[in-house]
């Protein structure tokens, strides 16, 4: 069942640019679902016009049956943590927590009962009298959090609550909030800029592009399964190549070199990609297999990357580092037809 549904969502700040150009998303109830896309795509514009802080110039935003399009923010009851966290320094974590429950006027006794309950979820009870100053950052998400579940929300709604975390603590706070997400079966839309953050927590996701939803899938086949140019490079793929269909399962290169692809598309313009990860280096002719040479070596750590002069252009490629490879080498690309996609 469907509980969001933005239909043909417009938002234009000046009437002449959308931010977002008939947006379309639907979120099943209980699903983490992340927008994801570089900044000014229209990804906290959505957030915004599902919190109620923007009213869309055009378009509907329902939540299940009803039209929420027009309802003030006040009147939704929607969880949000924000990437500042917005905590009331003059408040105790507990006083902080219940604030939205004394706005509702809910009883005394009930609200000491759920703050309790909900401090416990987010193993912050021991801290419930303490202030925001005195404690860390991990530890004041955590306060936002529960302040925006305690009211029960029909809707989580995060925009970049990570972004302010060093990097070990934002490894272990996504994988607290993917807990919380699947124990209490809220459903969440999670804003981020961050690939690997996003794909680790999502069920699927949204990756915009000036305002438009160019792929909403889950993060294995928006990895592995890019549908556009823009996707594929925001994911990591590198290599792209102007190709032309020959048969049913054969490109050419502008250059005339072939390929074999597992994966085909019907496509009109067709463009082939494939990670640098996944092109071998080769000492024989195997099938897909072109010859190039050593321009640029990088160290990477674990591998070196190379980059490739070929007749089909220039490739980068990683390889492990039992074999070094020098500056002017001849070298073998054998690129797999089933790590080929086609755009």
């Amino acid at each position: 069942m469907d509980l969001i549904n933005l239909q043909n969502i417009n938002v234009s700040y000046d009437k002449k640019n959308n931010i977002l150009e008939n947006l379309n998303l639907k979120v099943k109830k209980g699903e983490l679902v992340s927008l994801l896309g570089p900044s000014g795509c229209g990804k906290t514009t959505t957030l915004r016009v599902v919190a109620g802080f923007i009213e869309p110039t055009a378009g509907k935003f329902l939540l299940g049956e009803e039209d929420y399009t027009k309802i003030p923010v006040h009147n939704r009851n929607f969880g949000l943590v924000f990437q500042s966290y917005a905590l009331f320094p003059h408040l105790t974590v507990e006083e902080n927590v219940a604030f939205g429950l004394n706005m509702k006027k809910v009883p005394k006794d009930e609200i000491k009962a759920k703050v309790a309950e909900i401090l416990e979820t987010v193993d912050m009870s021991h801290l419930a009298k303490r202030y925001p100053k005195e404690l860390s950052g991990g530890q004041r998400q955590r306060v936002a959090i529960a302040r925006a579940l305690v009211v029960e929300p029909s809707l989580l709604l995060l925009d970049e609550p990570l972004s302010n975390l060093d990097a070990k603590l934002r490894l272990k706070m996504r994988v607290e909030i993917r807990k919380l997400q699947q124990k209490l079966g809220i459903t969440t839309l999670f804003v981020t800029h961050d690939q690997e953050e996003c794909f680790s927590i999502s069920d699927r996701v949204a990756v915009l592009n000036k305002g438009v939803i160019e792929q909403f899938d889950t993060p294995e086949n928006i990895y592995s399964n890019p549908a556009t140019e823009f996707v594929a490079r925001f994911v990591g793929f590198e290599n792209f190549i102007d190709i032309k269909q020959v048969s049913k399962d054969t490109y050419a290169s502008e250059s005339g070199v072939k390929f074999k692809v597992d994966r085909v598309k019907d496509k009109e313009t067709p463009k082939a990609t494939i990670r640098p990860d996944d092109i071998k280096i080769v000492a024989e002719d195997l099938e897909n297999t072109i010859e190039g040479t050593v321009e640029i070596r990088t160290f990477l750590g674990k591998a070196y990357q190379y980059d490739v002069k070929t007749s089909i252009g220039s490739i980068i490629v990683n390889s492990e580092n039992s074999v070094v490879y020098e500056k002017g080498d001849k070298v073998k690309l054998q690129l797999p037809s089933n790590k080929i996609v086609i755009l």
